[in-house]
């Protein structure tokens, strides 16, 4: 299948970045959001990143003027969705929430479409069974930044047809990505993975074994990580992995996925990370420093 039209759902970090890359690569772009300074918002950021590249000689001025004139911003999803061949939804990790998307999705986007969900952790079956077409749903999870990170996380739900597959995986190549198939179990690979051991470096400083910056330190210089756990997870949104872990926590029924109590309460606290400008850092502009408590 041919795909030149792709609608974005969502127009915040991870909206916008995929956004960027699909114009970047000379994708149409209908970029939908209910907030027009949201939308607004993404265009600034859009343009931002895409200097970040031209001063990395990553593309020229040219470059970045026609991928911009590619991007339509809408605010009703009727009028983005009607000539879409790829609709890529990035609303928040609420499977009630991406149930109506795609119920309304699937009523508006023409037959050959196909729906895709950068849901990191919701069974892509279960947003399937919103729609009348679950052999063209499927995940296509990006790593963020966007722009930067090359993984494309590619997630075949039950009815997920081969033909569908592959043509998402030939769509991330032309983006210059590397996918990477897996199946349709709960965090898939990349999460299923990682969120257990964010969990378990909260539980460590909950327990008291040692501060934020030594665990950081340790995987750094230890494991070779390029980010620590706990900075890691503030770059996430802590409301995020509570919700990622929760949901693997239902999916699996497993007590090793339950959040950490300190990160519930966080999340409760409203401190999300770098989005909120406190989590297990404290967050000014570009300086960084270790929160100075933590409420168990």
């Amino acid at each position: 299948m041919n795909i030149k039209n792709v609608t974005v759902i969502g127009s915040g970090t991870m909206g916008n970045g995929i956004a960027h890359v699909f114009a970047q690569f000379g994708y149409q772009v209908a970029l939908m959001d209910l907030s027009a300074d949201a939308l607004q918002k993404a265009l600034e950021t859009i343009s931002k990143n895409f200097d970040r590249q031209i001063a990395k000689n990553i593309v020229t001025q040219a470059d970045k003027s026609a991928a911009l004139t590619r991007i339509k911003t809408f605010t009703v999803l009727e009028q983005a969705a009607t000539n879409a061949d790829l609709v890529v939804e990035v609303a928040t990790e609420n499977v009630e929430v991406k149930h109506k998307i795609f119920t309304q999705l699937d009523q508006f986007c023409p037959p050959h479409t196909i729906l895709a969900s950068n849901t990191s952790s919701i069974s892509i079956t279960r947003i399937a069974a919103a729609t009348k077409r679950p052999e063209q749903v499927i995940g296509m999870h990006f790593m963020n930044p966007v722009p930067v990170m090359k993984l494309v996380e590619v997630i075949r739900g039950y009815a997920t047809s081969d033909a569908v597959t592959a043509t998402i995986m030939e769509v991330s190549r032309s983006l210059q990505k590397t996918p990477v198939e897996v199946n349709d179990y709960p965090g898939f690979v990349s999460n299923r993975i990682l969120m257990p051991m964010i969990n378990e470096a909260i539980y460590t400083l909950f327990e008291g074994v040692a501060g934020v910056e030594e665990i950081d330190t340790v995987m750094k210089l230890g494991m070779a990580h390029p980010m620590g756990p706990l900075q890691l997870a503030d770059f996430i949104g802590l409301d995020v992995c509570k919700a990622i872990l929760e949901v693997m926590y239902e999916g699996f029924g497993n007590p090793k996925y339950a959040p950490c109590p300190l990160l519930v309460n966080m999340v409760r606290a409203g401190h999300l990370g770098v989005k909120s400008g406190r989590g297990f850092y404290e967050y000014q502009g570009k300086d960084m420093k270790v929160a100075t408590r933590f409420v168990k």
